[in-house]
């Protein structure tokens, strides 16, 4: 008897883009899709295969997609295949490796160390969370590794990969769950 497979949307090849780092700066990358090219900021201590809390260093390897939110309020309409929940000023995420909620988004006020999510500079109008230490969670190696904005000259972030504005707005229609960031040194 012949039986019919139901298909599974998430049995899609995965999409993968490939972040590069430039050879003059290594906090600052090429982020390469299909023929398009586009300048990224990358972390304060460069690409590092041994990511930990608070080094500044982008993490090497794959990030997928997992959610996203943007800052709520008036903003430039911005198709994308993510969801994009809209954040508060009572959106936060844990960064205090000690706290069972570390890595995770939480309510403020929060007791242990946090960032706000809701910001006043435009870094956070769209975001995405890149699975760094999320679905497989260790103590103490890094959190809150986003595809976000990039500031002004692509300064070095934090550990996130960002972004100028309207780069991240043309590509938010072809990022979906699961498409990797593949982050390498070459």
């Amino acid at each position: 008897m012949n039986v019919a497979r139901p298909t599974r949307p998430d049995r899609r090849p995965r999409r993968v883009i490939f972040v590069k780092p430039s050879p003059l700066d290594p906090r600052r990358a090429h982020l390469c899709f299909g023929p398009l090219s586009v300048e990224a900021a990358l972390g304060r201590g460069a690409i590092s295969a041994f990511k930990r809390e608070g080094d500044g260093a982008t993490p090497l390897g794959d990030l997928a997609v997992l959610s996203g939110f943007r800052k709520g309020g008036s903003l430039t309409a911005a198709r994308s295949a993510v969801s994009l929940r809209r954040v508060g000023k009572l959106d936060g995420w844990c960064d205090a490796p000690a706290h069972g909620a570390y890595n995770r988004p939480v309510r403020l006020p929060f007791p242990a160390s946090h960032e706000t999510l809701l910001r006043a500079d435009r870094l956070y109008d769209f975001v995405l969370v890149l699975d760094w230490n999320i679905r497989s969670r260790r103590r103490g190696k890094g959190s809150a590794i986003f595809l976000h904005v990039a500031k002004p000259g692509y300064q070095p972030t934090e550990g996130c990969i960002a972004l100028k504005r309207g780069d991240l707005i043309r590509l938010l229609p072809y990022l979906r769950k699961g498409t990797v960031f593949r982050v390498s040194r070459n």
